[in-house]
């Protein structure tokens, strides 16, 4: 299987925040952020697996800032590092005041995809080709989360096994 390039699967996505997607500060819900990264992210992994995907995890998910009603966000998207058949997505989220210019960093999220094939099972996907220090940097740093979510899947299984509680 041919490896591609991160800049092949690479998205941004713009949405402007309507008065449906808040709360009644005015500030909109976190889930409905949410929810446009998870669907950025998984054009990044069917783009690149030219296959059908699913979320597997969401490491982390920080919010830096409030977005408001009117607001222009940007999803950010490109695939960090691949696996056999799974992928890490790293989405940057800004929001823009259009009508001032000002931009704020108001997100990032890394979500794990796995590709499916037809009859609904993963499937391999395509090696990533790193061309940048930042992609290789990206890289790196999705490995070492990989590392440490498979160490604490790890820990999580040891403690069903004993049956005791390890939180």
């Amino acid at each position: 299987m041919k490896g591609k390039r991160t800049q092949d699967s690479s998205v941004t996505i713009a949405q402007v925040m309507l008065p449906q997607d808040a709360n009644p500060a005015g500030n909109i819900h976190g889930g409905v952020i949410m929810k446009l990264i998870d669907t950025t992210a998984a054009v990044v992994a069917s783009r690149h697996a030219r296959s059908n995907t699913v979320t597997a995890s969401i490491d982390r998910l920080v919010f830096h800032h409030p977005v408001y009603i009117g607001d222009l966000l940007f999803f950010k998207a490109c695939i960090n590092m691949t696996g056999k058949t799974s992928m890490e997505i790293g989405v940057r989220v800004e929001a823009e005041n259009y009508v001032t210019g000002e931009v704020r960093h108001t997100a990032s999220a890394y979500l794990t995809f796995v590709a499916l094939d037809k009859e609904g099972r993963p499937t391999p996907v395509p090696s990533l080709i790193l061309e940048t220090s930042d992609e290789k940097r990206r890289n790196r740093e999705a490995t070492r989360r990989k590392e440490a979510r498979l160490t604490e899947e790890k820990k999580e299984a040891s403690c069903q096994l004993d049956s005791r509680s390890c939180t």
